[in-house]
């Protein structure tokens, strides 16, 4: 059991809240029960199961699984626990290497492309509406980590069990142009509403970042641009709000269902 927070094994997980500690290490930090489960279910290698003496239900029930796992005490738990209340249990996990040769192949794919989204927070609930909502799968392209703890909480777990591929700019343009895609970019300026745009195609959705939006050379290369029709005084929304409405006029069409 550890207890003390400046445990020197404590001290160089604690650092896996920033992406250099991950990248240099090639571990992260995967907090709260339903995030842990996706991520198993995901395939994720797990190395270590950090735990509080005390436990819920829920995990103790992970706890009971063949893995290793360590007992801490609560400040120890505390220095790794990026939440206001932190629960009792913290997996320590191999960075998973997500490549777009992993992608699968599916008929008539649809894949969400951000690019440069800086916020975890915005990427990952980009990600949870990706999953939620139906998407092939997600390329990330710069900006923030997907690994990152507030990606993973907003994210419900989705980047684990949503196909993910993290890629250099150069090496997703050429995989979107060889894979013949209907190449769509999101612009809060586009006259297009989305259910004018032929989302029932095998189509790569392009979204950037919150303040900049696309790269000119991504909103050129596009085939089609579509915006989100304003009602009220903002000219644009939130890059996961958009993408959610984009993403639910893509399934709908796909599933041939009606909004009402």
């Amino acid at each position: 059991m550890i207890q003390s927070p400046s445990n020197p094994r404590i001290k160089a997980w604690a650092k896996l809240r920033e992406r250099r500690a991950r990248l240099a290490q090639q571990r992260f930090l995967i907090e709260g029960v339903r995030e842990i489960r996706r991520a198993l279910q995901g395939g994720i290698a797990i190395e270590l199961l950090i735990h509080a003496e005390q436990l819920s239900q829920e995990e103790a029930e992970l706890l009971a699984l063949p893995l290793p796992h360590l007992k801490v005490g609560p400040e120890a738990l505390a220095r790794l626990s990026t939440r206001e209340h932190p629960g009792g249990l913290i997996a320590l996990a191999h960075l998973p290497q997500r490549r777009l040769s992993d992608l699968p192949e599916v008929p008539r794919p649809f894949w969400l492309v951000a690019l440069g989204v800086e916020k975890p927070g915005n990427l990952g609930a980009l990600l949870r509406s990706a999953e939620a909502l139906g998407a092939s799968g997600a390329i990330v392209v710069g900006g923030a980590d997907p690994w990152a703890p507030q990606a993973i909480r907003n994210s419900a777990g989705a980047v684990f069990t949503l196909p993910l591929a993290l890629a250099e700019e150069e090496e997703a343009w050429g995989w979107l142009k060889r894979a013949g895609l209907l190449w769509v970019a999101a612009e809060p300026g586009a006259l297009t509403p989305p259910w004018k745009i032929p989302f029932d195609r095998p189509v790569a959705l392009l979204l950037g970042a919150e303040d900049r939006g696309l790269p000119e050379r991504w909103r050129a290369g596009s085939h089609l641009q579509v915006g989100v029709p304003m009602a009220g005084a903002m000219d644009s929304l939130n890059v996961a709000v958009a993408a959610s409405l984009l993403l639910y006029e893509a399934l709908r069409q796909r599933t041939h269902t009606s909004l009402t």
